[in-house]
């Protein structure tokens, strides 16, 4: 009966924390809920009238066969297109879809446009969410022929990747730390792309202080509650130490997903899965396409773009992310001052604040947006990895609206140009660039939900 008691206590003060001062504007949501299903609408008529793009879907399930037959070398493992490159969790979701679909390209494209509605779901609660953009912009998230395409047509496994880390998020804005760290690991199981997510994901534990272990508490306002009855209510801390067991959870995940190949071809499958230095084909690429092949294919070329990209998110965390705590070093001398030992490290408790829902989601866009300009190659299907972002990016600029639709459209152009071609890769890049700059322009506010960091 206590319990209870405290669990009605939580959710009024939650919902007294959050409920704005007026009446609520509810067009996004009641926007969003028409979004999803005019685009199953659209989704349901593209499988219906468009003819399916075979790419990589043989490939994929051959893949599938040899490890359905018992084949555990990743180096032996191959299809049509080449060698399997993607860790263990790509096989896995792959081996579900063939024993769904019986390997049957039709019933296996209705399945990924259910995972699109999904996605678009996820994605539009995190728009309505941080209430970044008008309820009417809500609408570009479902204008990307490529990104349709990508989903429904193709079949590639971005779509399932993105779907995941997009669940993340949503469970990282509702403060579930640790089981949005452990979904965030299934999505690298499937592609290491949402690795470009990974540096933000770090800073913001480390940021982060409290979150509330009750699973049913989306969030809550420290200022409404005193401090006895936050001890009452199970407040988790996400201390050094809490964060130390989010990232070996995250890693437990990988080591369970891996473990048939690690037991027996550990090496194979380590060099394979996790090869961060591959080189794509110049001619696939959508950027740099202005670069001569010889030049984009070489290492000082990929070091530099690594350089410059490790730099840009340190530059980012310094003077935007951090800023309210002190930038960067001030940030880090404050968290670990104090700690003499790696005991004493761990055993630090930290204050209590919670970050805003638009910071979380700004930090982490903005952090994959990086990785996306610094990158050296992108294929068609990796539109997919920051689409959904570029709307909330642009309303996060001060750029007036109808520079920030040229900018949308200006983007989806390029990536709707087959081939690729020098002039519209520079273009691309030139839009990034310029996008980029604009957040870097804005003000920065502040990211706690309490006055206190």
């Amino acid at each position: 009966m206590a319990r209870a008691e405290k669990k009605r206590a939580v959710r009024t003060a939650t919902a007294a924390a959050e409920r704005p001062s007026g009446m609520s504007d509810r067009r996004p949501l009641y926007f969003a809920a028409f979004l999803v299903l005019a685009d199953a609408a659209l989704v349901a008529l593209i499988i219906a009238f468009v003819p399916y793009t075979k790419i990589d879907w043989d490939a994929y399930m051959s893949q599938v066969d040899a490890f359905l037959e018992g084949e555990r070398d990743y180096t032996k493992i191959e299809g049509d297109t080449g060698p399997l490159v993607y860790p263990a969790g790509f096989l896995y979701v792959y081996s579900a879809i063939k024993f769904l679909t019986g390997g049957q390209v039709f019933p296996a494209q209705i399945l990924f446009g259910v995972l699109y509605i999904v996605n678009l779901s996820l994605v539009l609660l995190l728009y309505v969410k941080t209430e970044v953009l008008p309820w009417w912009a809500l609408g570009l998230l479902c204008l990307s022929k490529r990104v349709h395409s990508i989903f429904v047509l193709r079949l590639f496994n971005d779509g399932f990747a993105m779907t995941l880390l997009h669940a993340a998020m949503v469970l990282i804005i509702y403060h579930k730390w640790y089981l949005g760290l452990i979904v965030f690991s299934g999505a690298v199981s499937v592609k290491m792309n949402v690795l470009l997510f990974a540096p933000s994901l770090l800073l913001l534990m480390v940021k982060v202080q409290i979150t509330i272990a009750p699973w049913f508490v989306p969030s809550l306002h420290l200022s409404m509650l005193p401090t006895v009855t936050l001890t009452q209510l199970l407040v988790q801390a996400m201390s050094i130490k809490g964060v130390f067991f989010a990232l070996f959870g995250a890693a437990v995940v990988q080591v369970l997903l891996g473990m048939p190949f690690l037991l027996s071809h550990p090496v194979e499958y380590i060099s394979r899965a996790f090869n961060l230095g591959r080189v794509f084909i110049h001619f696939w690429s959508v950027n740099f396409k202005f670069i001569p092949e010889k030049l984009f294919v070489s290492k000082e070329l990929a070091i530099a773009l690594l350089i410059l990209h490790l730099t840009t998110l340190m530059v980012f965390a310094h003077y935007k992310w951090l800023k309210h705590e002190g930038g960067l070093f001030g940030f880090l001398n404050s968290r670990f001052k104090h700690a003499k030992s790696i005991l004493q490290l761990f055993s630090s408790k930290p204050r209590p604040c919670i970050l805003s829902k638009e910071h979380i989601v700004t930090v982490m866009f903005v952090s994959n947006f990086i990785g996306i300009v610094c990158a050296r190659s992108l294929h068609y299907q990796f539109y997919s990895w920051y689409f959904y972002s570029l709307p909330f990016l642009l309303w996060k600029t001060h750029f007036p609206t109808p520079l920030r639709i040229i900018l949308f459209l200006g983007v989806e152009l390029c990536w709707n140009i087959y081939p690729s071609t020098a002039y519209s890769s520079l273009l691309l890049l030139f839009l990034h660039i310029s996008v980029l700059l604009g957040i870097w322009f804005s003000p920065t506010k502040y990211p706690y939900i309490d006055k206190t960091t």
